[in-house]
């Protein structure tokens, strides 16, 4: 905070005045992504970290991905050809031409995701349910938007028909809430998947190990996984970029002795035909081997999701330079051998390693699927706070595991509930070949949607030639339509899984923002006018205490309701009262010193402000304590600077005679000024005290079933069973105090 002060001082005096709320928020230089800039050492650096965060999932897929391509047997040779040509160009296509030259481009602002191509078109179309955009918002430094109607007439006329349009909203809202859903299934089936085929291993050792055996050896390792979480990528993920590194230098070499020793005709492969002739042999059984084949690009959505993190420079060149180059030789090593051993399939990895080199594999095979659920992890609770800033999903308590990345969140509850689900998946189901089925659908769901709201981007925001984007979503959707449908058809064996589970997810999530929106609306319908506020405080009863006032409030304009509440039955105000918003923008980052906004509300004698507290959706909020030493600091500047554009009048004019001015205020003297600044000091040594209302939302009495259900019951045991404003916000118990109201939505 100390370090922000003399940028304060010399930012405010420059602000301007806004028409809705003072603007603190001026211009400043923008935020970058980490590692944005730089020479190329740093470049490199990012890369080798890259390959430890990002990389550990779509790497570890040799394990599993040829078993479940071939569940029942290598029928032909040549098919596992055709197979190998299936997954190199699966490889060339998705994860390296569509994410890595084409999706990681649509940053926000370095950030990337679902929630980041979400942000981006709700920042140039108001698609958000929730009406609280302010033009104040895109003064932010990182909002960085221009008008899409001065460019082309297509992105103006696809701007006001998703402005116009309920259905588009709700569309893009839910398409946004179930992509996020799968990803957290994929990050409840990484570990799965991934620990599971890498401790099958050992029976190639001791294969007097049953299938339930190796299942109990899994779970102790999933719960290690789990419990490890709380320390974050950074310590975590960072660390084992060497081993990760060593695992990829591994499966190449095996990868390039197993072409030599085996079969080094096996490169035919990179001739795209082989896939035809496969697909001629066995027609609908090899559309259904697309389910396993897919499997070989799992983790890639993690790539953009953690973009934040790194650069774009950087992950192009750790995934062209280290990931593809390392993969593919592994699955053609394993080709050549399956050509030489088709009966060995369904344990193809362990089986074609050297001798000498199983249990050093073996053991890093481990370590490196620890490393890949660790990440798949901390992005899904990466994703899964932003799900939380923009009011949909359940309140609770978010942990930021870094200082220096403050993306990367650990979330208690969810973490507990995601390692039960693992657990119980793995002991369920058993193999990696059902699992799988479950995998490839959340892998190619959200690619889907990725591709559907990409083409928005281009549309909207690019500003691309129609034919570019035609071609990129014919072909890209093309392909995860057909990899999908594949998938489906092992719906019963395994395929139900992940749509349970987003189902559930997108249950709860639909809920909480729907009552969140209800309420929302409901406070906004019955604001409380200014003069009634004024003429409350200059009634008798009502007396002024020592001491700062805080009442939170989702509203960004106007009094909210349970203030009159308040009043009501403790006819008492603090001195200094401010109505607080916290408000997460559509953008990652906001920096601190254009945090606040502020306005006056009634006479300047009642000393009572309305403040916006604004947010980037990887923000995390600030401790009670820091919150209110920033926010005095902050209110103190405002105050000189309102005052700077109130009109000074002549000490010999009448004071009840016209400004001038809209806001009919006069400027004071200096001293004056001082001495509403010191009061301030003074009132905040007294004490903060921080007030909620406590919202008991209910169903209106003319309310339909399903309604009732939903905000009675659903809403209602969510609202009790998980945390509560105040701790979400670490506020001290004794510094609180809630206020009861009830609102028939």
């Amino acid at each position: 905070l100390e370090v922000e002060k003399p940028l304060f001082i010399e930012t405010t005096k420059r602000l301007e005045r806004q028409d809705s709320l003072i603007g603190d928020a001026e211009k400043v230089s923008n935020i970058k992504g980490h590692g944005s800039e730089g020479n190329w050492t740093q470049v490199l650096h990012l890369a080798f970290q890259s390959i430890g965060i990002i990389y550990g999932d779509v790497g570890t897929s040799p394990l599993y991905c040829y078993s479940s391509t071939f569940p029942n047997g290598v029928k032909d040779k040549d098919d596992i050809l055709g197979v190998l040509s299936l997954i190199l160009y699966t490889l060339i296509l998705l994860p390296m031409i569509k994410y890595v030259f084409i999706v990681l481009y649509a940053d926000d602002n370095g950030d990337g995701g679902t929630f980041a191509l979400y942000s981006l078109i709700s920042r140039y179309s108001k698609i958000r349910l929730i009406p609280n955009q302010q033009a104040e918002d895109s003064m932010v430094s990182n909002y960085s938007i221009e008008s899409p109607s001065l460019s082309l007439k297509r992105a103006q006329w696809l701007k006001e028909k998703l402005e116009s349009s309920k259905a588009a909203k709700i569309g893009l809202f839910t398409i946004t809430i179930l992509g996020t859903s799968m990803v957290m299934g994929d990050g409840t089936l990484t570990p799965a998947i991934s620990v599971l085929s890498a401790v099958s291993g050992i029976k190639e050792k001791v294969p007097s190990l049953t299938e339930t055996q190796i299942v109990w050896i899994s779970v102790p390792i999933l719960f290690m996984l789990f419990s490890v979480q709380r320390f974050g990528t950074d310590k975590v993920g960072y660390s084992f970029a060497p081993i990760i590194s060593v695992w990829f230098v591994l499966i190449a070499g095996i990868g390039i002795y197993n072409i030599v020793v085996y079969e080094i005709t096996i490169l035919r492969a990179f001739n795209p035909m082989h896939i035809l002739y496969y697909f001629g042999r066995n027609g609908k059984e090899a559309w259904i081997s697309l389910g396993g084949a897919i499997l070989c690009v799992t983790g890639t959505e993690g790539m953009y999701a953690d973009l934040g993190h790194f650069n774009i420079t950087a992950i192009q060149i750790s995934f062209n330079g280290v990931l593809f180059p390392s993969v593919a030789l592994c699955y053609m090593g394993q080709a050549a051998y399956l050509r030489k051993f088709p009966e060995n399939v369904a344990d193809t990895f362990y089986r074609s390693l050297p001798a000498p080199m199983f249990w050093p594999t073996f053991t890093v095979a481990i370590l490196s699927a620890i490393i890949a659920s660790q990440a798949m992890l901390s992005g899904a609770f990466a994703i899964l706070s932003k799900a939380l800033s923009l009011g949909c999903f359940p309140r609770v308590r978010v942990i930021h595991t870094s200082k220096h990345h403050q993306g990367q969140v650990y979330i208690p509850e969810v973490n507990f509930l995601m390692g039960l689900a693992s657990v119980i998946i793995t002991i369920t189901f058993r193999t990696t070949t059902e699992i799988g089925n479950a995998y490839g659908i959340c892998v190619v769901t959200v690619f889907s949607i990725t591709t559907h709201l990409m083409t928005i981007v281009m549309l909207l925001v690019w500003k691309k030639n129609i034919i570019f984007i035609l071609l990129f979503y014919v072909v890209f959707s093309s392909i995860e339509w057909i990899y999908l449908s594949s998938i489906l058809s092992k719906f019963i064996q395994g395929g139900y899984l992940p749509f349970c589970f987003a189902l559930v997810l997108m249950a709860l999530m639909v809920t909480w923002h729907y009552v969140h929106v209800m309420k929302y609306w409901y406070e906004l319908d019955h604001i409380v006018p200014i003069d009634e506020v004024t003429a409350l405080l200059e009634k008798h009863n009502v007396q002024r205490i020592p001491g700062v006032g805080i009442l939170y409030s989702e509203l960004v304009q106007g009094i909210p309701p349970v203030f009159l509440r308040l009043v009501e039955k403790i006819p008492s105000v603090h001195s200094i009262f401010l109505f607080m918003s916290i408000k997460h923008l559509p953008i990652p980052h906001v920096a601190p010193v254009e945090r606040f906004v502020f306005r006056q509300v009634g006479p300047r004698e009642h000393r009572m402000f309305r403040c916006v507290a604004r947010y980037g959706y990887s923000d995390g909020v600030e401790d009670s304590g820091q919150f209110a030493r920033f926010l005095a600091e902050r209110l103190k500047m405002f105050i000189e600077d309102e005052n700077a554009f109130a009109v000074e009048k002549p000490e010999n004019e009448d004071t009840d005679s016209p400004s001038g001015v809209s806001e009919g205020q006069t400027k004071p003297r200096k001293s004056t000024i001082e001495e509403e600044k010191q009061l301030i000091d003074a009132e905040m040594k007294r004490g903060v005290v921080y007030l909620m209302g406590s919202a008991n939302v209910i169903a209106g009495p003319e309310s339909p079933t399903l309604k009732v259900v939903v905000v009675d019951y659903v809403y209602s045991f969510l609202r009790r069973n998980l945390a509560e404003g105040h701790k979400v916000l670490s506020i001290p118990k004794d510094q609180l105090l809630k206020v009861g109201i009830t609102y028939e939505i």
